[in-house]
């Protein structure tokens, strides 16, 4: 399965994505990691004419190159927009189990709200070919994501991850940007000391 998953961008959009199968993506997320059992996240499932509204915000003018794709993408019967909920986390480590006293940010080594958000994600994207489909996982443009947010009541405190396009594939063009080459563990991976690579 990790080797099959790869980003999809064109779609058949005669074929939906079957609700069983919705709810199997949307509840493998869920059992994803999170710090404190937090679970700070929330997604927002779009279809037919919500489809359609997220569209004609996050796809107006858009950047020439990414034209191609936005069509592909278009096709797509179901959206997953993720969210991350920041004061989940905030509020769950002054729990008494965890023992903060206070909010600070600066206890926390890496936005774990943020990871744990994309590990859900990633979840749904391997849950996706697990039952036979494609999906993309792409950025809503960064300067229409208020307007985004106002269309569909998302409150305050909830930040987009990205958005989880899916549906049955169809032919498309791969990412040019995959010429550049799959980094090997011996490029990233250092062993016992920064800078030692060799097994």
């Amino acid at each position: 399965m990790v080797r099959r998953r790869r980003m999809v961008r064109n779609y058949d959009a005669d074929r939906p994505v079957p609700v069983e199968i919705r709810e199997r993506i949307l509840e493998n997320g869920l059992r994803a990691p999170s710090g404190g059992f937090s679970q700070g996240w929330a997604f927002l499932t779009l279809e037919g004419d919500d489809r359609e509204r997220y569209w004609s915000i996050a796809a107006e003018n858009p950047d020439e190159k990414y034209v191609e794709w936005i069509t592909g993408l278009r096709r797509a019967p179901l959206l997953i927009f993720a969210f991350a909920h920041k004061d989940a986390y905030l509020d769950r480590y002054t729990e008494p189990d965890k023992g903060w006293t206070d909010r600070d940010e600066s206890h926390w080594t890496a936005p774990y709200w943020y990871v744990d958000t994309g590990m859900a994600a990633l979840l749904m994207l391997q849950t996706v070919v697990d039952e036979g489909l494609g999906a993309c996982l792409f950025g809503p443009p960064a300067d229409k994501v208020g307007r985004l947010k106002a269309e569909f009541g998302v409150p305050e405190g909830f930040d987009p991850i990205g958005v989880i396009s899916i549906g049955y594939r169809a032919p498309d063009r791969r990412s040019p940007s995959l010429k550049r080459g799959r980094r090997t563990t011996a490029e990233v991976v250092h062993r016992g000391h920064w800078g030692q690579h060799e097994t």
